[in-house]
């Protein structure tokens, strides 16, 4: 049995009014169906809540509001009828749609991961699709997703899926911008990703949607971090959650699951999480990270930028400024100056020994 994440974003199920786009609920939720008789679990991902609750306060368009508090309050109108589309169309298909509502800190921290996971497993073993979205009406706007691409790579790791399914406008990720080159293709294959490679996907995507092209190449890394294969296609091609799962040539942009599959808090920290400084460490605490697996020390710290805090997300580079380590840190940075360089023993009574510990530290390539 195959364990299947699709992901669908704002601007495949809405129409340029925001309004929701039932033909094209309808499409997908017969594509999952169809899944579902082949005997596969399917989890969908779906964004829209904040565009299909615009309309119902007559805003929408070039009247789309800005600020976080009101988006948060949209989301919460939007929220019941996209489910209600759902459940009608799931309904017709004699299938039973479940709502979870997710946040970042349901997969950083580790009961509320266990939760979460056990409560799709429990929906998968009674046979109900799982409907996710991320919780936005009461989401921190300082610690959050932004996107639901991401959310379903973290989701495709939390369910142990074989496949994620990232559901566009584009055929997938192509050489160039179409409407700039008409010779651009699509590529059809990822195995690794390069600098290049990630800038081919440009920017943010519609105005109704928070994603585009680049948030979906990061999930789709995120996936292949997490030892799940990831398709990128277009959601309006026939057949093509099928053809994604039965790996049918052509269908979209295929990345390769990596042979090491990422413990599900470093997946969070090293994707999910933005970072808020950065810490340069010299050649010798660099190599003990790389070739040890041990917490960072004081003692290895040559530099601190930025004014994170305890918890905070940090990049730790090595002393030729290149990037390759991200971790929560320990202590913050106004107290990391102070002692930056320092051995352990000479440390303040109380400080933690570990700038980054390593359960909270992940190797980046």
């Amino acid at each position: 049995m195959t364990v299947v994440v699709a992901k669908i974003g704002t601007s495949s199920i809405t129409d340029a009014h925001g309004d929701i786009d039932v033909a094209a609920v309808a499409k997908f939720c017969g594509e999952v169906a169809a899944l579902r008789e082949q005997g596969h679990h399917v989890v969908a991902v779906t964004s829209g809540a904040i565009a299909a609750g615009l309309p119902a306060i007559g805003l929408g368009g070039d009247l789309r509001p800005t600020d976080p508090v009101t988006l948060q309050a949209v989301s919460a109108i939007g929220q019941s009828r996209l489910m209600r589309v759902y459940d009608d169309h799931f309904a017709a298909l004699g299938l039973v749609a479940g709502q979870v509502l997710l946040a970042p800190l349901d997969f950083g921290i580790r009961q509320q991961y266990l939760h979460a996971r056990g409560t799709l497993q429990r929906l998968l073993d009674l046979g109900v699709v799982p409907v996710v979205n991320e919780n936005d009406a009461i989401a921190d706007d300082e610690i959050r997703f932004g996107d639901n691409d991401r959310l379903s790579a973290l989701v495709a790791h939390l369910v142990g899926a074989d496949v994620l399914v990232l559901l566009t406008d584009a055929a997938g990720l192509l050489t160039a911008d179409p409407r700039l080159d008409e010779r651009a293709s699509l590529i059809e294959e990822i195995v690794e990703f390069d600098a290049e490679l990630e800038a081919l996907a440009g920017g943010a995507g519609s105005a109704r949607g928070s994603g585009g092209m680049a948030s979906k190449v990061a999930a789709a890394k995120m996936a292949s971090w997490s030892g799940v294969r990831a398709v990128i296609a277009a959601a309006h091609r026939e057949g093509v959650l099928a053809d994604a799962v039965a790996g049918t040539p052509g269908v979209g942009t295929v990345v390769h699951p990596r042979p090491q599959r990422m413990a599900a808090r470093k997946l969070w920290i090293a994707f999910a999480v933005d970072t808020a400084g950065r810490v340069t460490v010299d050649d010798g605490a660099r190599r003990a990270l790389l070739d040890r697996g041990v917490s960072l020390l004081a003692a290895g710290v040559v530099g601190v930028e930025g004014a994170f805090g305890v918890d905070q997300a940090v990049e730790i580079a090595g002393p030729d400024g290149v990037v390759f380590a991200k971790g929560l840190a320990a202590v913050g940075a106004a107290e990391l100056r102070s002692v930056a360089g320092s051995r352990t023993a000479h440390l303040p009574e109380g400080m933690p020994h570990e700038v980054v510990h390593r359960d909270d530290l992940v190797i980046v390539p």
